[in-house]
């Protein structure tokens, strides 16, 4: 069972997400709202008592690391209906989440186009979730992948119709990389750009 406590706190710090990415969307994205997310993320990290990071590595928090902001990583792209189906993700621990396939989106990169599958989450109140992979995973990002979209938990770009806003200097980190409490749903092999998205949230050096 959970304490009230730690639920009224989980409800505050997926607000605070959710505010902060819907000041991102009235922006209109762009590196001053990019820096103002980061700045956010560093404060939720270092202080909220449902911060990803342990309680013992909170207090020597240095900050997230990030590639560098790159505006060519700004996308708007249609998104494709797929047929529903649905399918079970694996964690990185223990555990799988199952989503709905709806809609795949193709992505531009390395003179090639890659294509990534659109999730929505199966359960009450449901969110798209896009997650991904690519060739900077085992080196200078996470090897299991990233996500960009989760908006069951405020990770929310927006959209006009089937226009989809994605800017991968938005990408980010499952919380598992941040410790190993977590077990967090992975992109599936397939959902991988081919080539190297050096935007987003990276690795420490």
């Amino acid at each position: 069972m959970h304490e009230p406590d730690a639920t009224l706190a989980l409800w505050d710090y997926r607000r605070k997400v959710a505010d902060t990415y819907a000041a991102v969307r009235a922006a209109g994205g762009g590196i001053d709202a990019w820096e103002r997310w980061r700045a956010f993320r560093d404060d939720l990290f270092r202080t909220h008592s449902q911060s990803p990071l342990s309680r013992a590595r909170r207090a020597g928090f240095e900050g997230v690391p990030y590639f560098s902001y790159d505006p060519m990583w700004r996308l708007e792209v249609e998104v494709v209906p797929l047929e529903d189906e649905q399918e079970s993700l694996a964690h990185s621990g223990a555990g799988a989440t199952t989503f709905r396939r709806f809609g795949r989106v193709d992505i531009p990169a390395a003179g090639v186009v890659s294509t990534l599958t659109l999730y929505w989450l199966e359960g009450y109140g449901g969110g798209v979730f896009l997650p991904f992979r690519d060739d900077t995973n085992g080196e200078s990002t996470y090897g299991g992948g990233r996500y960009l979209l989760d908006t069951a938990k405020g990770a929310d770009l927006g959209h006009r119709g089937r226009r989809l806003v994605l800017d991968f200097n938005f990408a980010f980190h499952p919380s598992c990389v941040h410790d190993d409490r977590w077990s967090c749903p992975l992109p599936p092999p397939g959902n991988r750009i081919n080539g190297l998205v050096e935007a987003g949230e990276r690795l420490r050096r």
